[in-house]
């Protein structure tokens, strides 16, 4: 399969369309949902469970059912007020658990005040956990055993994958070291065998680990927050940071324009690795199906 298009930012960097990619990835879970519901019976199912109404999460959730009705998925809704007790949640994840239409469950977050999100999040199936955040399926990935893996840096690798970007030796720099995308990520590129640095806020100076990068991987939640003079000359840069301006405009972590006359490769956003996330979360979808079915992916 050809790389994607050769389309440019106005600098000159080559950008990573997602979108392209992530069409190709739903594409391909479609054929693979088809066959498995040829084989078995039934289609792979989703539950996604939303607990209150954030606005941000409303239409994440809407965009992953229809993604997943659309890729031959079965959805299954489960929408809970903001004032359900943390012992219902739990209730719930339980009875998806055990019920066998459900390869996947997805739980939205950010969960309401006063819920404990990491006891909601490690009462998941490990085996039906496609978010990837289970500690089972971060410690897998961490010791070179990946089942179902975090779906933003999954994306990323994908798209590496896609264009051609060689990551094998490659001295890696991700800025961000949360347990969503931080944390994994640098496990994801450990994987393809980069040579790998975390910054967070202890690092000491962030603009050094920056610019010796040949690969950055931004998921910090700032506008801006890397000025496109660090990126180095013939950096692939991948922004996974989605932030709106007091004018409204969606932008990434790193400040885009400058950084693009510097890289060879950089992500848009949007339309980088936002696509890629809800795709590599179908694709986790029947892969689970599969697996929990008996059939080695």
């Amino acid at each position: 399969m050809g790389a994607p298009g050769e389309q440019r930012a106005a600098g000159g960097a080559r950008i990573l369309d997602g979108k392209a990619v992530a069409a190709r990835v739903r594409a391909q879970v479609a054929e693979r949902a088809a066959a498995f519901a040829a084989r078995f019976g039934r289609r792979p199912g989703l539950a996604v469970v939303q607990v209150g109404e954030d606005a941000a999460s409303s239409v994440y959730v809407r965009n992953k059912r229809k993604s997943s009705l659309e890729a031959g998925i079965e959805s299954f809704a489960h929408d809970l007020p903001a004032s359900t007790p943390e012992g219902e949640i739990l209730a719930l994840v339980q009875k998806l658990n055990a019920d066998p239409r459900v390869d996947g469950i997805l739980v939205q977050l950010p969960l309401p005040k006063g819920v404990d999100t990491n006891r909601i999040m490690d009462a998941v199936d490990p085996a039906k956990d496609v978010d990837g955040f289970h500690p089972v399926n971060t410690g897998l990935l961490a010791q070179k055993r990946p089942r179902l893996r975090p779906c933003t840096p999954f994306g990323v690798i994908r798209l590496a994958q896609e264009y051609g970007i060689e990551l094998t030796g490659a001295r890696a720099c991700v800025v961000g070291a949360s347990n969503i995308v931080g944390r994994p990520m640098a496990l994801e590129l450990l994987l393809a065998r980069a040579t790998v640095t975390v910054c967070h806020t202890g690092t000491r100076d962030l603009r050094a680990e920056v610019e010796r990068a040949e690969v950055v991987v931004a998921a910090v939640g700032k506008e801006d927050f890397i000025p496109g003079d660090w990126i180095r000359p013939g950096a692939a840069v991948f922004d996974v940071g989605i932030n709106r301006t007091a004018a409204g405009k969606l932008v990434g972590d790193v400040e885009f324009e400058r950084a693009a006359e510097r890289a060879a490769w950089i992500t848009p956003v949007p339309g980088g690795l936002g696509p890629m996330t809800i795709a590599m979360l179908l694709s986790n979808a029947v892969d689970a199906a599969y697996l929990r079915a008996g059939v080695h992916i």
